[in-house]
């Protein structure tokens, strides 16, 4: 009989190991802008929930300032760029499945973008959900050639 997969919630919740800071390696030297003898953070999935379940309502946040937290928790250089978006994309998801399991208070992935205000098109219902949810919140969303980007995202940062 084939093993039942993980649910998203129970992913959330896998830690592993995690989190650790490693030194960077020769390989990754260079690469989002560290050297040798700087650290990288990889976070556990729960401690990227926990600081997105933190932006309140009207107030957003972005990949790359969850990385600055969790780097500063950790006393790291960086947070690790790949982890910390793929760990943001299983609390979205995570979020959605409580949601449709009937419970109210989930973590409101919709006000955790990309880079450069980008909405993230792999949350759950996509481009389209988010947009209603963060129109509502009163943010005001366009779009720019396949991209649709959050309008003074930067005015509306959180900071914790």
């Amino acid at each position: 009989m084939a093993k039942k997969p993980k649910s998203w919630q129970e992913k959330l919740l896998d830690s592993k190991d995690l989190p650790r800071v490693e030194k960077i390696t020769p390989k990754m030297a260079g690469r989002w802008g560290t050297k040798l003898g700087d650290t990288v953070v990889i976070p556990a999935p729960i401690e990227v929930d926990e600081i997105m379940k933190k932006v309140p309502e009207g107030k957003l946040s972005s990949i790359n300032g969850i990385r600055v937290m969790l780097a500063r928790k950790h006393a790291a250089t960086i947070g690790c760029p790949l982890t910390t978006g793929i760990f943001a994309r299983i609390a979205a998801e995570a979020a959605k499945e409580a949601e449709d399991e009937g419970k109210k208070n989930i973590t409101p992935y919709w006000r955790t973008l990309k880079a450069g205000g980008v909405i993230n098109e792999k949350y759950p219902g996509g481009i389209e959900t988010q947009k209603k949810l963060l129109e509502k919140e009163g943010h005001t969303v366009i779009q720019k050639g396949k991209k649709y980007i959050v309008v003074d995202f930067e005015k509306c940062l959180a900071t914790f």
